[in-house]
């Protein structure tokens, strides 16, 4: 957790505004650092206070999620559906070493909501990472709603691709194969075909396709400023 910690802080404290703030950011740090009982109880109940700002909330879920105390699990996936991908991608951090049987559930429905398709990225990662029994279905019915012609979201159906091949399942052969002829899933779609025993050549000059997953994850095209 150490480096995502420090990485959390570290954005956390450009977005302070005032003293109290400050005040407010050391105690927690505080609190997250003793990593006692008393203080995670302290670090819940800021998860449920009114009138707390989001990065309290943020961070509090965080420290809470990693040790695996599940009265983090709302905030988190509130925060995993959020418009900012960073914060996406920190409670996804979270939410994989939650150990939380609704964790898949949750993560299933943000990726095949249709309507959320701008930030379902990190859901789709996390899918692959929980290797959960909905995670190949959801990976699976996603990757298909996105093979449309000039589909804004390919990073997310590029997720699907590398996601799918990674959990190894044969029922994302049919998915795989239709995405070997998009020319941005193609080279990752073979790639996961191969590892599946199935060898299906990507069409030349296409394929450049790992540019998206490759960088951690940036904002989903097609996605707005304000995430509409």
């Amino acid at each position: 957790m150490e480096e995502q910690f420090h990485e959390l802080t570290d954005r956390v404290r450009a977005e302070l505004r005032s003293p109290q703030d400050l005040v407010a950011y050391e105690r927690l740090l505080g609190l997250a650092r003793k990593n006692t009982p008393a203080g995670r109880e302290e670090l819940a109940r800021m998860l449920v206070a009114v009138e707390r700002p989001l990065w309290a909330r943020e961070i509090a879920a965080f420290v809470l999620g990693c040790a695996g105390d599940k009265r983090a699990f709302e905030t988190l996936v509130l925060l995993l559906n959020y418009r900012e991908p960073v914060r996406c991608a920190t409670a996804a951090h979270a939410l994989g070493r939650l150990g939380d049987p609704r964790t898949a559930r949750a993560a299933a429905a943000l990726a095949t909501n249709p309507l959320r398709t701008a930030y379902a990225l990190h859901p789709v990662r996390l899918l692959a990472e929980l290797r959960a029994p909905q995670s190949v279905p959801a990976l699976i019915a996603t990757l298909e709603r996105l093979l449309t012609p000039h589909n804004p979201y390919w990073r997310v159906a590029l997720a699907c691709v590398e996601g799918l091949g990674a959990l190894g399942d044969r029922r994302a052969v049919p998915a795989l194969t239709a995405a070997v002829t998009h020319p941005r899933l193609a080279a990752a779609a073979a790639a996961s075909l191969a590892r599946l025993g199935v060898h299906e050549e990507a069409p030349a000059g296409e394929g450049v396709a790992s540019e998206g997953a490759a960088s951690g994850g940036g904002e989903v095209e097609g996605a707005s400023a304000d995430g509409t």
